[in-house]
């Protein structure tokens, strides 16, 4: 947990948010702009987000999660969760971000999980509860990983948010000289701040659509059959989830599609639920880490 800490803690939100706004609109107060350079460049800004980018974009909506919910504090499980976390984002067709992978969990009865752009990954203890053996617990953060490599995060962001920014700058009608920078930076900052907004919206009160979770589900199986954990253990955690959540309630069941429909889409690939049977050496390190959750 202090690492996570320390992640969020380095720079105030606004300041990363500058750092990512510099980034993607390439301002420079030496240079003369006219408006139509400027809407290029921050439509470019969105159309091309550098890993770099992503990682500050997706520190940005870390933090805002880590508001909303209280981190756990318990070394040894969170300790197990990364590592598991790190061997499965290894296995994966995005092994490596910016900033790496990183795991926390939640101190919350929710059930359920979150993938930030750049790898911060978030799961509850309710979710964790759920989960019966390693492999099930491997499921959920391989789908969550499947959010990263796929770039789900940022695909949340409006378009609408290039359009009304392209508005404000031709209402201006501002002619940029040399040291007058700073409404650009303002303009940006103001879009970006409303893209993370967008991200958080998505992951915490509306949820992925439901093609998005299809292939984080599908990225997910492939993951788990690269480490060796059998896919069907998805299946099982989507079995017993579906016998916890409530509709209406504020955990997965508002943020995904119904568990049944997922098993379905699911079986299309990897064939026939069949029941898991965990290994010894894994039940053992398993119920160890989640003795106290």
């Amino acid at each position: 947990m202090t690492h996570f800490k320390q992640i969020f803690n380095v720079f105030p939100l606004a300041l990363m948010l500058a750092f990512v706004v510099v980034g993607c609109s390439s301002v420079s107060v030496t240079d003369v702009f006219d408006m139509a350079s400027t809407a290029q460049q921050l439509e470019k800004g969105f159309e091309d987000i550098s890993a770099e980018e992503e990682y500050y974009i997706g520190r940005s909506v870390a933090a805002m999660i880590a508001g909303q919910y209280a981190v756990y504090d318990n070394a040894a499980a969170n300790a197990y969760v990364n590592t598991l976390g790190q061997t499965l984002a290894a296995a994966s067709d995005r092994p490596q971000t910016y900033g790496g992978y990183h795991f926390q969990i939640l101190d919350s009865e929710e059930i359920n999980a979150f993938a930030a752009p750049g790898g911060f990954i978030f799961i509850t203890r309710g979710m964790l509860k759920c989960a019966k053996h390693e492999g099930a617990l491997a499921a959920v953060l391989a789908h969550e990983i499947g959010h990263v490599q796929k770039k789900h995060g940022l695909q949340a962001i409006q378009k609408s948010r290039i359009t009304s920014a392209l508005t404000e700058l031709a209402l201006k009608g501002v002619q940029y000289k040399a040291g007058e920078a700073s409404f650009i930076l303002s303009s940006s900052l103001a879009v970006f701040e409303g893209s993370i907004n967008d991200i958080v919206t998505t992951m915490v009160t509306n949820g992925y659509s439901r093609a998005f979770e299809k292939e984080a589900d599908q990225t997910a199986a492939t993951i788990l059959q690269r480490v060796g954990y059998d896919p069907n253990s998805l299946v099982e955690m989507l079995q017993v989830m579906e016998t916890l959540l409530k509709p209406g309630g504020k955990d997965f069941a508002k943020t995904h599609p119904a568990p049944e429909s997922r098993i379905a889409e699911l079986e299309k690939t990897i064939g026939a639920y069949h029941q898991v049977e965990a290994s010894a050496v894994t039940q053992k390190r398993f119920d160890a880490a989640m003795k106290n959750i």
